[in-house]
């Protein structure tokens, strides 16, 4: 099976590298610095459990530089940066390949093969034009939820948080269990990270959506960790309130997750911690990834008439956020970074 990993970022890293080092035949796609760190010593991939004792060698290349087809593609990109490279990615895949869109929040193959009125829906927030439900194969698709913290401190350096929650959880767009799902994820298993082939994928999806919708835009917003915001009372009542709408937008679409807020709130105190993806983001300069966090939960909200406005708000000052990073190129490091 020849493997490519579309987008190396900190996830995309760390699942090439634990494969390479099983003997898959894999390939990475990084440009600048990243290119440059893992194409000269390799990945270092550092946590007490799933890191490395050493550098894993790594086969990297740049973006058009392929060397199709690949019979897996696992895409490592932003939910944002999909459309534009949808007919490129395509281009890739073996004619019976398979492709894994694992995202943060709401994707856009969400209605797709879904047993619902709303069944081949697309929403503006993900794929507004439609391109990329036009441009991939939709038996070629299968969906995923990452649950690994992991932050990419510096090219070619990966920093691993270890939680009990750790695992790639894989599915269908139908909710089969396929003999591929099955092969893919005892793949997966066999490097070390736990692999969930699910009947099932969107409710974990809204599992996750949880944290990805509130606390990523709350996060950036506040420069807090869920964590922080959890343990301050008015940033507390607003999150409270956002998981609630959160939860019935869920319902509407048939999803029960039957979670306590408070609970749920209060389990975040016991997390260990590593900075968001989107306050990743926010340091580094780079566009948010706002749509499929919030703004996809939104868009159901008004498909299904389920009122979101504390989900609203915080897109709304995230987008104003968003667009100074855009317009006028500026970054929030921590003070230690600007030393």
């Amino acid at each position: 099976m020849r493997i490519l990993i579309f987008g190396a970022g900190a996830v995309g890293s760390y699942f090439g590298g634990i494969l390479t080092a099983t003997g898959r035949d894999v390939t990475l796609v990084a440009r600048g610095a990243q290119y440059d760190a893992m194409s000269s010593r390799g990945i270092v991939l550092e946590g007490p459990k799933s890191g490395r004792p050493q550098p894993v060698r790594v086969k990297v290349c740049r973006p058009g530089e392929e060397k199709g087809p690949y019979d897996l593609i696992f895409v490592g990109l932003k939910s944002q940066q999909i459309e534009e490279n949808a007919k490129h990615l395509a281009g890739l895949l073996a004619r019976d390949g398979v492709i894994i869109f694992a995202q943060n929040g709401i994707n856009w193959w969400y209605f797709e093969k879904l047993d619902s009125p709303l069944k081949g829906t697309s929403l503006p927030s993900l794929d507004p034009r439609g391109v990329i439900k036009r441009t991939f194969p939709i038996d070629s698709v299968i969906g995923g939820i990452i649950n690994k913290p992991a932050e990419l401190v510096e090219p070619g350096r990966v920093r691993l948080v270890d939680q009990p929650a750790d695992r790639l959880i894989l599915g269908e767009l139908d909710n089969k269990i396929t003999p591929r799902l099955k092969e893919i994820a005892a793949m997966v298993e066999s490097t070390g990270w736990t692999a969930v082939a699910s009947d099932n994928v969107r409710l974990f999806k809204w599992r996750k959506q949880l944290s990805n919708a509130v606390f990523n835009a709350l996060g950036a917003v506040t420069q807090s960790s869920s964590r922080q915001v959890g343990g301050f009372g008015p940033a507390r009542h607003a999150a409270k309130s956002m998981l609630q709408e959160v939860i019935a937008v869920a319902a509407s679409v048939g999803v029960e997750l039957a979670t306590d807020v408070d609970e749920f709130l209060d389990g975040l105190q016991k997390r260990v911690e590593i900075p968001s993806s989107t306050r990743q983001e926010l340091r580094n300069g780079r566009p948010l990834e706002l749509d499929a966090l919030t703004n996809s939960v939104i868009d159901i909200g008004r498909l299904t008439g389920v009122p979101t406005p504390y989900l609203e708000m915080m897109s709304a000052l995230a987008g104003m956020l968003n667009q100074r990073i855009i317009e006028d190129g500026m970054a929030f490091p921590p003070a230690s970074a600007r030393k």
